[in-house]
C-alpha cells in the first residue's frame, strides 16, 4: 500500500517557528515530525510514500530526498499554489495510482501503530478514519462513532489525521483548493465511512502550546 503525507501547509499558527522551517520538519525530541512518521510507515509495510509540498518545499525535499536513506521510496507532488487537504490529495492521485491508499497529516505526534490500520475498505466504503477522543484543547469534535462506523457528525471524537481513502471519494470533487473534510462529511452522510478509535498518545501540532507539550511528554516510542 502507498501512503500520502500532507506537508504543504504554512503552519501559520506556529509562527515564527514556521517562518523559516516547514512545520513537518520541526523536531520533537531530536527527530522531525515527518521523519518519525515515515519511519513508522515503513515499519508497517508501506511500500511508497508521496509527499505534497508548497511552503518552504525545498527544505523538505532536501531533508527527505528520495527516501532511500530510510528504505522507503518517496515521490513529491509539488503545489505552485496551496491546494488544501482535498485539493492536494486530488492532484497527487496520478502518483498514488492504487484504488485505496493511506493518508497521514505530517504534523502529528502519535504512538499509533500504522500496522493496526486495515489493509482495505469494506464493500461500498470510500474511507476509513482513525479517530481519537476529543481532547480538552478542542471546543468541539468531528464525529460520533459506534461499532466501527461513523454514524454522523458529532462531538465525541476528532479525526486523527490518519485515514484510508478510496480514489472514488474524489469523483465529482471541485478543481483547485478544497478541504478533505468536505468530502468526508458527504461520505459519512451516505454511510460510506468506517472508523477505529485510537486510545493511545496523539498530539496535533497546531499551536506553540501543543508543540511545547509534545516536547515535554515522555517519548511515544
Amino acid at each position: 500500500m502507498k501512503a500520502m503525507l500532507l506537508a504543504a501547509g504554512r503552519g501559520s499558527r506556529l509562527a515564527p517557528l514556521t517562518d523559516r522551517t516547514p512545520k513537518p520538519l520541526l523536531p520533537v525530541r531530536g527527530q522531525s515530525l515527518i521523519q518519525r512518521i515515515l519511519g513508522r510507515l515503513k515499519q508497517a509495510g508501506i511500500s511508497e510514500a508521496v509527499i505534497n509540498t508548497h511552503h518552504l518545499a525545498q527544505q523538505i525535499e532536501r531533508e527527505i530526498g528520495d527516501g532511500m536513506a530510510i528504505g522507503l521510496p518517496i515521490r513529491y507532488s509539488r503545489e505552485a499554489e496551496l491546494l488544501e487537504t482535498g485539493g492536494g490529495i486530488k492532484k497527487a492521485l496520478p502518483l498514488l495510482k492504487d484504488d485505496v491508499f493511506m493518508v497521514c497529516n505530517a504534523d502529528i505526534y502519535t504512538d499509533f501503530d500504522f500496522a493496526h490500520a486495515p489493509l482495505g475498505l469494506g464493500k461500498g466504503d470510500l474511507a476509513h478514519l482513525v479517530l481519537v477522543p476529543t481532547p480538552a484543547s478542542r471546543d468541539i469534535g468531528d464525529f460520533d462513532c459506534a461499532e466501527g462506523r461513523i454514524r454522523s457528525r458529532g462531538t465525541d471524537y476528532v479525526y486523527a489525521g490518519i485515514a484510508l481513502i478510496h480514489q472514488d471519494l474524489f469523483i465529482g470533487s471541485p478543481q483547485g483548493a478544497f478541504s478533505l473534510r468536505d468530502l468526508l462529511f458527504k461520505a459519512v452522510a451516505k454511510g460510506q465511512v468506517s472508523a477505529q478509535i485510537h486510545h493511545g498518545k496523539w498530539t496535533d501540532i497546531g499551536t506553540p502550546e501543543e508543540y511545547a507539550y509534545a516536547n515535554a511528554e515522555p517519548p511515544y516510542d
